[in-house]
């Protein structure tokens, strides 16, 4: 029975040294011989190797100094506990001829783990093959696609100014207005095209007229002191605002990923909630001046006007049952239970003390601490 047409399962290798010089065939005597019987005819050689359980015994030799050292080759479909007695039958064999020897078991490898090891080792070339080679093309659809965008959505300039904008700004009905030239590239980056830039605090007077020809218009600004500033221009001039977005704070549109910027647009706020007391820093700072020290804090309407006046320690539970609170002005620490509160009643503005660690600080409310507004 040869080893091929064997299921194997286990080889058994051991070393032998021989006191004398021998061939193979005396070695294969020797095991066959001096094994016969030990375990009966269930675990015979002989008869294993007549009914398949175990392959063609090889033998490699080497002679020197009179004497043979070498290796047993033994394959076998047999179970652990019958491989275990021959190679510990092995062991036994203490001649080969007319010479002393001594067999010891090496090592018994198990086929289907080495195999599987195998396959293991194979599998993770060819899932880091697949990887790279995915990765490659994603990168390749990436290029191509951004080589579709940058030929189809162009920066354009627009007006005297020549003001940054998008293809699209012009033709398309809505219209999107963001800070600067890198906004607008970043918002085409996203597929978006009818955009245009404002180019900072003072408005062109060409993007103003642009507005009012537009059924909807949007500004998308940064969220920092800058975009409030920005924002407070836009309330004052005759332009035509339908919607505020604006990124989270501390953040910059042209950082923006396209999914965070297109997020940002879904959660736009209608321009009345940022109209009225959320910019007029002014009256913020002399209402906060006016509760400094004093551990109380005011609810606001959206006209500006104090609507109740009431202890620090019971404002969160008052913010529970009143309406129409447009701002809360109070000597005490911004919480993320008051910023919960304030995005739940809505509220477009909290004036506070100082501001606590808070875990998310809602995007369509504007915080203010005393420091800021140069009362500390």
């Amino acid at each position: 029975m040869s080893e091929q047409s064997l299921s194997l399962k286990y080889i058994v290798y051991a070393r032998f040294e021989v006191d004398g010089l021998v061939e193979k065939p005396d070695v294969v005597g020797a095991i066959f011989g001096q094994t016969e019987g030990l375990f009966g005819a269930e675990l015979d050689l002989r008869e294993l190797q007549k009914n398949g359980r175990v392959g063609r015994i090889e033998i490699k030799l080497s002679k020197k100094q009179n004497k043979t050292v070498g290796e047993v080759i033994i394959p076998t479909s047999l179970d652990r506990v019958s491989v275990a007695l021959i190679a510990a039958s092995l062991e036994s064999i203490d001649r080969v001829g007319p010479y002393k020897a001594e067999i010891k078991l090496d090592r018994i490898e198990d086929v289907r783990e080495e195999k599987l090891k195998f396959i293991v080792k194979r599998a993770k070339e060819i899932l880091q093959s697949w990887n790279i080679d995915s990765a490659t093309t994603i990168e390749n659809i990436r290029r191509e696609l951004e080589k579709v965008a940058s030929g189809k959505a162009e920066v354009i300039s627009f007006g005297e100014e020549d003001i940054p904008m998008g293809p699209k700004a012009l033709q398309d009905d809505t219209l999107i207005l963001v800070e600067g030239r890198a906004d607008v590239i970043n918002l085409l980056r996203a597929g978006i095209e009818n955009v245009v830039s404002i180019e900072g605090v003072k408005i062109p007077e060409s993007v103003a007229k642009l507005t009012k020809s537009k059924r909807e218009v949007t500004v998308l600004l940064d969220g920092d002191r800058a975009g409030d500033l920005i924002l407070q221009e836009l309330l004052q001039r005759d332009i035509k605002i339908d919607y505020v977005a604006r990124a989270p704070s501390g953040r910059e549109v042209e950082d923006l990923t396209p999914k965070e910027i297109l997020e940002i647009l879904e959660r736009k706020v209608p321009i009345e909630a940022y109209r009225g007391v959320e910019l007029n820093v002014d009256l913020l700072k002399k209402l906060a001046s006016d509760v400094k020290d004093t551990l109380e804090g005011l609810l606001l309407n959206e006209k500006g006007d104090v609507m109740e006046r009431v202890s620090v320690s019971q404002l969160a539970e008052r913010l529970e049952s009143v309406e129409n609170v447009r701002a809360i002005v109070f000597d005490g620490v911004i919480s993320q239970r008051i910023l919960d509160l304030a995005l739940k009643k809505k509220i477009n503005v909290v004036v506070g003390r100082r501001m606590a660690e808070v875990a998310r600080k809602p995007q369509n409310i504007k915080i203010y601490v005393f420091e800021e507004l140069g009362l500390i």
